[in-house]
């Protein structure tokens, strides 16, 4: 505000808005008297020192009159403007509420009520509800509200696909605590400057309305009411009916100006897993008894393409997973759908889908919420968006304790405290009463894992958790998650682009390409034992010490398939230098063998030299 105020627009709106709201509420308390004093000495008198704008059939001062209707037609707008800013709300939050099927049928609501001008709206209102200041009143209201809830909609539907609201989802917070705890306080600014705006756009249409009679009747009077009387002599008393026309530009004006300061101020559910009969595929690892994690022939699917085609894997208690492969692999949507984040028009489907002995796929979601919010923990790609920017730290890491430990709000805060602590944050106590904006990035991330050990996760998902961290800040959050493991028994999925990285965190190594598991092998003969053409090329394409300055980097040639056009052969044929006739025709199968998976025909087929990658 204090940003606003300084500029000459913000200052001359303040002021002049300031002024109709004081004189709103000035105005009927010292004038109403003079200005319904009738003198029939006076009746239709023009300007004169006594009468500034004239006077009435009655002999009324039009100036005074002008005056104390400052109050009803400011009053009416403003409410009229809540009305339609509290409907609009409910209506453009109604998709986060209410769920998919509800929330489409108010989209299509709100679609066909904007497409109507909105005069045209409040007009036809005033006739549903009758003439009147009640019912134009909510004539005006509900005009407002399909535009606010268009904008809402709009907004709330960004903001939904952020990480922390991912994150509170996986927390298990409810719709409703969504809404208002990490949706509706980081779109509030548009949504106060439409408002503003949306005030002044109100006092019109109200002026309108009476103007027509259809709104303020007598002896109540407005400045609608006022300039249509006016206008019955504006030949003879241009006076009357220029001052209150005056008065309803200048009060719009004040508003819409505020709005635009305002604005440049401030520049600055989840669908089911479904069962799908298919045949067996194995998942290696970690048997089903002591696994933490198992998924089998897991499909991830959006309208006309399916990037995650038939993964299946194991975890168990205790072992580092690592996921490589290029970008559009599927590596972050497998997670996803393992934390059940998938949104629609997404679908999931998979043979199993287990995670600390539960099934995924059906069930109670209130329990695998629980079950997910307490056992699971997420550490997304940017910890930017990772926390919700309009909520201090530690009231976030707070919010999984008090919806799932029961906790009290000091109890939580204080487990808070120390999960900062734990995560090697200095100075916890002062931290955790700061915003994100206040963190680096690499303790953004360290409070990103602590939000995770709120409660006592059996698994840590960390999608790209050293993603634009230097090395020092890399070394420490793997050093960090590393300790989680030996100290809590946590068994982690690493999903990551450097290959160097997962084969020095992990115990396993999963290769993805199109959406496929293409090779699946213990970390330490990654470098020695990798089978897989694209293995080999991923490897090759990754400089070390030894490598040769003076010849280009060596790179995989061709480009990833479109999950959209999936070839019927190997996805990696047309890239690879051992590819014949039966991988373009034929999809080699993930073949188990002594404990690793490779899905490729030629495997163990040596690559021609300076054909790696």
């Amino acid at each position: 505000m204090k940003r606003i105020l300084r500029t000459p627009l913000g200052a001359t709106a303040a002021a002049l808005l300031l002024a109709v709201l004081a004189l709103a509420v000035v105005a009927p308390l010292v004038w109403t008297d003079r200005a319904n004093a009738i003198d029939t000495a006076q009746i239709m008198h023009g300007s004169s020192a006594a009468h500034w704008l004239g006077t009435d059939a009655l002999g009324r001062d039009v100036f005074l009159r002008v005056l104390v209707a400052t109050g009803i037609s400011v009053w009416l707008a403003l409410l009229a403007t809540g009305l339609g800013v509290l409907i609009g709300l409910l209506l453009g939050a109604a998709p986060v509420v209410l769920g998919r099927r509800a929330g489409r049928f108010v989209t299509a609501v709100v679609n066909i009520a904007v497409a109507f001008p909105g005069l045209l709206l409040a007009l036809f209102f005033a006739v549903v509800f009758g003439v009147g200041a009640t019912g134009a009143l909510l004539a005006i209201g509900l005009a407002v509200a399909p535009g606010f809830a268009r904008l809402t909609q709009t907004l709330v539907a960004k903001v939904s696909g952020l990480d922390y609201v991912a994150a509170a989802r996986v927390a298990g917070v409810g719709r409703i605590r969504l809404l208002f705890r990490h949706i509706l306080p980081n779109v509030a600014e548009p949504l106060v400057v439409n408002a503003a705006i949306a005030a002044g756009s109100a006092l019109l249409a109200f002026a309108g309305l009476s103007f027509l009679g259809l709104g303020v009747q007598p002896p109540s009077y407005d400045w609608g009411r006022l300039l249509g009387e006016g206008l019955q002599a504006i030949y003879l008393r241009p006076a009357a009916a220029l001052g209150p026309g005056a008065a309803v530009v200048i009060a719009g004006l004040a508003f819409h100006l505020f709005g635009e300061a305002l604005a440049k101020g401030f520049t600055r559910h989840t669908p089911p897993v479904r069962v799908r009969r298919a045949e067996p595929v194995p998942a290696v690892g970690a048997t089903n008894d002591d696994a933490v994690l198992v998924v089998e022939d897991l499909r991830v699917g959006f309208p006309g393409v399916t990037p995650v085609r038939g993964v299946s894997f194991s975890v168990g208690k205790g072992e580092a997973v690592g996921i490589v492969g290029e970008s559009g692999s599927g590596k972050s949507l497998t997670a996803l759908a393992v934390a059940r984040l998938i949104e629609h028009p997404g679908r999931v489907e998979a043979r199993q889908l287990t995670f600390q002995g539960r099934d995924l796929r059906n069930g109670n979601a209130r329990r695998h919420r629980h079950l997910l919010g307490t056992s699971l923990a997420m550490v997304f790609q940017d910890p930017m968006t990772s926390f919700n920017p309009a909520m201090r730290i530690g009231r976030q890491l707070a919010e999984v304790a008090e919806q799932h430990q029961g906790s009290t709000r000091k109890q939580a805060w204080q487990r808070a405290v120390d999960r900062l602590r734990a995560v090697r944050i200095p100075d916890p106590h002062r931290r955790a009463r700061q915003y994100p904006h206040e963190f680096s990035g690499g303790m953004r991330q360290r409070a990103m894992i602590g939000m995770g050990l709120m409660g006592k996760p059996a698994l840590i998902i960390a999608d790209e958790p050293t993603t634009a961290l230097d090395v020092t800040v890399q070394r420490q959050v793997l050093r960090l998650l590393a300790s989680i493991r030996e100290d809590d028994g946590a068994a982690l999925l690493l999903i990551s682009h450097d290959i160097a990285i997962v084969s020095q965190v992990c115990d396993r190594v999963l290769v993805m390409y199109a959406g496929r598991i293409v090779e699946d092998l213990p970390a330490d003969e990654l470098y020695t034992a990798a089978r897989h053409p694209y293995t080999r090329a991923l490897l090759a394409a990754v400089p070390d010490m030894t490598t040769d300055r003076d010849r280009p980097l060596a790179v995989i040639p061709g480009r990833p398939v479109d999950a959209a056009q999936a070839p019927p052969g190997c996805a990696y044929a047309p890239r690879c230098p051992l590819a014949d006739k039966r991988c373009i025709d034929t999809a080699p199968p993930l073949r188990d063998g002594d404990g690793r998976r490779v899905a490729c025909w030629n495997a163990d087929v040596p690559v021609p030299v300076g054909e790696q990658a």
